[in-house]
């Protein structure tokens, strides 16, 4: 579980060394319903899930440096308390998450802007084959959460009100099965008040040249679990050589080769015989992320060029986060998925061979 617990601490930093900015709180009541991703899963959603959202935020302003490019975003950290469509088998959950909100447009105090967060929550229901086996979407109490939120928001001097519509996302990656994963549409109403500034000055360096070409290499590993419920984890490793670049201040391109080994493939037509060769899977792989100074957020999908048996078709999906440092090594997490089916999650170190210094 400190896999799940670095994603919180990556994007929290986007709260790190901010200043001449303000801060504030907010509140928001959310109201959605359970999507059943997966056929079997059509007897989960019974209620309404309500939530309520307690927020920490800055708003950020300085001139002449990265936040100039997003006009003006705001980052922070949010308590999430609520349930998600089905209390009796589900539970409720309580998570936080850090997230970053970019503006898309701007007119006078309205605005319109795209909210990504990941994090981290607790479920008081979980898999248990005896007491809860009707749960066959989430099999621990600890998962980790995505969010990803359309926003419209108008101000007045010192307080805002906002409508948002977000998907919400709770599973555990297939370290622990069942793991099906929950995916909430919800919808909220929200309140905000700034009340202090900060004026610490931030970096006004940027980590890439736009348009030049980076390349770099990057180790993963990950643990997963397959059914039958809890018999073995399996290990999960391999690497990536890709090229990058920044095209505009706000998108990025990056373009690569997977090599995968997936020791959870012995469990694929467990009367063959496996070798360790047949369990290397090969894929080619693009992504679109959004460069934040030194947080990057990745949307990526890939196919096998290389995939022995086959167990979740051709294509491939990877949403996650990146932090960059100065000297070239930025960590990498993110889940790997098939569609709605989450794979597994990626812990990574990688390397830009081809770099300039940042300010």
């Amino acid at each position: 579980m400190k896999i799940l617990i670095s994603i919180l601490l990556i994007t929290i930093g986007l709260t790190s060394g901010i200043a001449q900015s303000e801060w504030g709180v907010g509140y928001q009541l959310k109201s959605g319903f359970l999507l059943a991703h997966r056929g079997n899963m059509a007897n989960l959603p019974q209620q309404t899930a309500w939530a309520s959202e307690f927020s920490f935020f800055r708003h950020l302003h300085q001139a002449n440096s990265w936040v100039d490019f997003y006009k003006d975003p705001k980052v922070g950290v949010s308590l999430f308390i609520g349930s998600v469509g089905n209390n009796a088998v589900l539970g409720r959950y309580i998570a936080t998450y850090g997230f970053a909100e970019l503006p898309i447009a701007r007119i006078n105090k309205f605005e319109l802007s795209w909210r990504l967060g990941s994090g981290i929550g607790v479920t008081n229901r979980k898999y248990d084959s005896i007491f809860n086996p009707e749960n066959i979407a989430i099999g621990s109490n600890l998962n980790m959460m995505i969010v990803m939120a359309l926003q419209a928001q108008y101000e007045f001097q010192k307080s805002s009100i906002s409508l948002s519509a977000d998907m919400t996302h709770f599973s555990n990656s297939a370290f622990k099965v069942p793991n099906l994963g929950l995916n909430i549409p919800y919808f909220s109403l929200g309140y905000r008040k700034k009340i202090g500034t900060v004026r610490r000055p931030i970096s006004k360096g940027y980590q890439f040249d736009f348009k030049k070409l980076y390349w770099s290499v990057q180790g993963v590993f990950s643990l997963k679990e397959t059914m039958p419920y809890g018999l073995r984890k399996y290990l999960i490793y391999g690497g990536s050589i890709s090229t990058k670049s920044v095209l505009t201040p706000k998108v990025g391109f990056e373009f690569g080769l997977d090599v995968f080994s997936n020791q959870s493939h012995i469990e694929v037509e467990p009367l063959v015989e496996k070798s360790q060769i047949n369990l290397i899977q090969m894929g080619i792989y693009g992504a679109y992320f959004v460069p934040m100074n030194h947080i990057h957020f990745i949307f990526g999908m890939g196919a096998y060029v290389r995939d022995w048996y086959k167990p979740n078709g051709l294509l491939y999906h990877r949403v996650g986060v990146r932090y960059q440092w100065r000297n070239g090594l930025f960590g990498h997490v993110a889940i790997k998925s098939h569609w709605a089916k989450a794979d597994y999650l990626e812990l990574g170190l990688g390397y830009i061979i081809s770099r300039r210094s940042a300010h």
